[in-house]
């Protein structure tokens, strides 16, 4: 992590540029054929590594480099967490945390004594070294499928957050393993620790706020990113000075800073610089992969990583269960985490340096370490061939509600936002509806609200029979699922003429589709407040309220039209297009012809007035 002491040569530079083309070229392909980002970028990274190409001349500097991609993800995530939010998480920080790293190291220190037979204080390194994860590996998978709001992905986080923390009092342990006479860590030490810390708080609350107003002042956008960029850099040397994690410090930073208004800037301005390192640490790890020493010793590396990755699945997979999560959540967090982490170099790294560890077991330990991060992207890929499909077979079937015959005159289909809107309205006027939805999760939810509503799938024509269609006279058509939408429209058309049917459509393509299934009533969720904001933002710029209401109203009479002619070819994408754009210069040319009409009857008006004012003159 002493990135920021090396000399950015020339030499560098060539590398750098050398890795953004081929990442710019091999990553879109290794995204066609399905392989994730941070896979592509590691197989990248062995391809024009010493390995194969050998184009990078100096790979260690670039890693050094690059690894400032993981100091400013943990920043921007700390923009993300309010202080109050951490201090919520803090139960699952420290016990869920700490569960993980003692136990996997404590089983991983003692396979490595057992089995190996190394010494115990050189065991304790490489059982806690492996027992972390990376960081920059899980954050960035987590965040491309979208799962970091989920269970697992907000535990996998708080996990990692442990992790970062306890590297500090691991990288401190290492000279007393090793026998080390110096005493670095002492009572001044930690004294230090806490003042930094402390200033933190205070800059950020007293001083950082004024300077970005004062740098947004000047109107120079450019600014901002510089100053930026210059804490993000001032607390991550200050963290380095101390022998603190500087990803650890631009977290504490990030959340000292995630109240600040300059917030939404600060990470808009960070993002570009941060995606860029991200891929070249990504590159870099894949560069710095010896093969030739992976085909001397197979099984005891690629094997290494395997066993590696099994254990920290199994041991992860049980503290989360043992810790209350569910059995799905538990294994995902599994194979999230089991990989080894960035931390893991150096820690392996400090500890060779203090002959806890050969030259040989580091470069054999770090290879372990980077083959489980390249086997993760695979990983996640065979939890959701394999897992997601067994996951959603091992739900519980619930049973659909009993519905009465209750023979209302109104039949809701869908219980979301639309149908629980509808269903207010109607209780206001007390008219009796019967409404049924086949989300189990949504009909609890809305159940807590005293709504009555019956868990059914509308598809299901008994369930419809039992909601009384028969016997009703309007159905109401609110489900969101275009396809179910269609199919249950389409049944109800048939089999019961007689109703009404209401229907809301998600967009044009919805639209289309009901109306080929029959519906003559449609309405698109979010036409008609955007016509009546429309309406309001003409007048808040000073259009006069009967000019904005006509205005309004002539657009959608003009659409609705133009929504009905287009339905004959809405899947004929050129002559969809080529008639949009023949309606937009359509209505361009009405509302030419009604202001020039209206400009004529003002200046008529004002004629008349002016004949008025002059007879009254001379009267």
């Amino acid at each position: 992590m002493l990135f920021l002491a090396a000399t950015i040569d020339s030499a560098m530079m060539l590398d750098a540029t050398i890795f953004l083309g081929a990442a710019v070229i091999l990553i879109p392909l290794a995204k066609r054929f399905g392989i994730a980002t941070v896979l592509g970028y590691l197989f990248t990274g062995l391809l024009l590594g010493p390995s194969f190409l050998k184009v990078a001349s100096n790979p260690n500097d670039l890693l050094h480099f690059s690894e400032f991609g993981v100091v400013l993800l943990l920043f921007i995530i700390g923009l993300e967490l309010q202080p109050s939010r951490l201090w919520a998480l803090r139960h699952a920080i420290f016990v869920l945390g700490g569960l993980q790293v003692t136990i996997t190291g404590v089983v991983l220190m003692l396979i490595a004594w057992h089995f190996f037979h190394i010494r115990l204080s050189h065991s304790f390194v490489i059982g806690f070294g492996l027992a972390l994860s990376s960081t920059a590996f899980v954050l960035q998978l987590l965040s491309e499928k979208k799962q970091l709001s989920t269970t697992h992905g907000q535990q996998a986080f708080t996990i990692l957050l442990f992790q970062d923390i306890a590297v500090i009092p691991l990288l401190a342990a290492l000279p007393f393993l090793s026998g080390a006479q110096e005493q670095k860590y002492d009572w001044i030490y930690f004294a230090k620790v806490v003042s930094i810390f402390a200033g933190m708080v205070f800059v950020s609350r007293f001083v950082v706020r004024p300077f970005f107003k004062f740098v947004a002042s000047s109107k120079a956008t450019e600014l901002l990113t510089a100053a930026a960029l210059f804490i993000v850099l001032g607390v991550s040397l200050l963290m380095n000075y101390i022998g603190l994690s500087m990803a650890l410090g631009a977290f504490l930073t990030g959340v000292l800073l995630a109240d600040s208004e300059y917030r939404h800037e600060l990470e808009a301005n960070i993002e570009p610089f941060k995606g860029l390192l991200l891929g070249l640490f990504f590159m870099s790890v894949g560069m710095l992969t010896n093969v030739k020493l992976i085909a001397a010793k197979p099984l005891l590396i690629i094997g290494g990583a395997a066993l590696l990755m099994f254990i920290k699945f199994v041991l992860i997979t049980l503290i989360a269960r043992a810790t209350g999560n569910k059995t799905e959540s538990s294994i995902r967090l599994g194979v999230t985490l089991a990989q080894g982490g960035e931390f893991a170099f150096v820690l392996f790294s400090v500890a060779t340096a203090q002959h806890l560890l050969t030259r040989e077991q580091q470069n054999i330990l770090n290879l372990i370490v980077t083959v489980s991060m390249a086997l993760t992207p695979l990983a996640f890929l065979l939890l959701e061939k394999i897992g997601d499909p067994l996951f959603a077979k091992a739900k519980p079937d619930q049973e659909y509600d009993k519905i009465p015959n209750n023979e209302h005159a109104v039949v809701i289909a869908g219980f979301g936002r639309v149908g629980q809107i509808i269903g207010r309205v109607l209780r206001m006027h007390n008219i009796e509806f019967t409404a049924i939805e086949k989300s189990a999760n949504q009909v609890d939810f809305v159940r807590k609200f005293g709504n009555q509503v019956y868990y059914g799938n509308p598809k299901n024509p008994d369930i419809l029979r039992a909601a009384g269609v028969a016997k009703a006279k309007v159905f109401i058509l609110a489900i969101g699922d275009i396809e179910l939408s269609q199919t249950v429209a389409s049944y109800v058309v048939r089999n019961y003429p007689h109703l009404t049917i209401l229907a809301r459509a998600k967009n044009r393509e919805h639209y289309y589709r009901l109306r080929e299934a029959g519906v003559k009533y449609i309405w698109r969720e979010t036409y008609l407040s955007s016509l009546d904001m429309s309406r309001e933002i003409l007048e808040v710029l000073g259009t006069p309220p009967q000019t904005a209401r006509k205005t309004v109203q002539m657009f959608r009479d003009y659409d609705d039209g133009l929504i009905e002619r287009q339905r004959a070819i809405y899947d004929d994408e050129a002559q969809l297009i080529a008639s949009a754009q023949s309606a937009i210069r359509e209505l361009e040319s009405l509302f030419d012809s009604d202001m020039t009409t209206a400009k004529k009857e003002s200046q008529k008006e004002s004629q008349r007035e002016k004949e008025k004012d002059l007879d009254r003159k001379s009267s």
